[in-house]
């Protein structure tokens, strides 16, 4: 029997993202469609927003695999890499308040850990980004001179995102109740595809060059327009703000969903710091 990175190799390259992509979200266990299931923060949750809030802009570099073997050109070498800086546009399901946002808002109750950025359906990026497809975000805090590596897979939302029942469940999973609001019937009434209208509303991509968008329901726009959601398998903080003392943790999703494993390194030494019961899975 051929070794597994033999049988990669010689695989389509749409198979070995899927394959990638599979490898990925597989510390995801399966849980019951339309239930939030995560229940706490994640543990690296709280600082790495505490430092975006620092960033005079919260650009970062979003690295996607592409697949050069279908292009217009003819074959090209397979899977090949692509960065492109982005803008990110807080966490799901927690939209930052902007007063100019005139598009209705789901009811806040619910939160999560989940990157979000906004994209156009016409971008080269946008079949990179798609099916669970696996992505590496990069955000360079200056201020308190941290870098974030934020590993995992992406989602790609569309204006109708409530038609897709497999992916909603998906992302609900990795979902939890905030406990504000009224009760299950805010639950019941928050909507994937108002979340895509809000995000809209926030930025919206012109149909052209230099053209500007105001409508919320503009068809052509809003055919384009995309919500791309990161659920992050592994984060990566490197601490750099004591030049003689350079400090790197590593979180890792555990088996169990919600659950996280965090290593320290310092000096050349590797240190395992438990935060929870279910935290040393693996």
């Amino acid at each position: 029997m051929q070794p597994v990175a033999s049988s990669l190799t010689a695989a389509a390259p749409a198979q070995r993202i899927a394959h990638l992509a599979r490898t990925m979200s597989s510390s995801s266990s399966a849980a019951g469609a339309g239930t939030a299931t995560s229940s706490a923060p994640a543990p690296w949750r709280s600082l790495f927003l505490e430092h975006i809030n620092t960033m005079p802009a919260p650009e970062f570099t979003l690295a996607t695999l592409h697949d050069s073997s279908s292009g217009a050109g003819g074959p090209g070498p397979g899977l090949v890499p692509r960065a492109r800086t982005c803008i990110h546009r807080g966490l799901f399901a927690s939209l930052p308040v902007n007063p100019k946002n005139e598009a209705p808002l789901n009811p806040p109750a619910y939160e999560s850990d989940l990157l979000t950025l906004t994209t156009d359906a016409r971008m080269h990026k946008t079949p990179d980004l798609a099916a669970g497809h696996p992505v590496e975000a990069v955000f360079w805090a200056r201020e308190p001179a941290t870098q974030w590596r934020v590993r995992g897979v992406a989602y790609v939302l569309p204006r109708d995102a409530d038609a897709d029942a497999a992916l909603t469940a998906r992302l609900l999973r990795e979902m939890r109740r905030t406990g504000e609001g009224e009760g299950e019937g805010d639950a019941r009434g928050w909507s994937f595809s108002r979340e895509v209208t809000a995000h809209f509303g926030n930025l919206s991509p012109g149909e052209g060059l230099g053209q500007v968008v105001t409508d919320l329901e503009d068809e052509v726009a809003r055919a384009n327009f995309r919500v791309v959601v990161v659920v992050p398998d592994e984060v990566d903080r490197v601490d750099l703000s004591d030049p003689k003392r350079g400090r790197r943790w590593l979180y890792r999703r555990a088996i169990r969903e919600g659950d996280w494993e965090k290593n320290r390194e310092e000096g050349g030494s590797s240190h395992t710091d438990a935060y929870s019961i279910n935290a040393m899975l693996r």
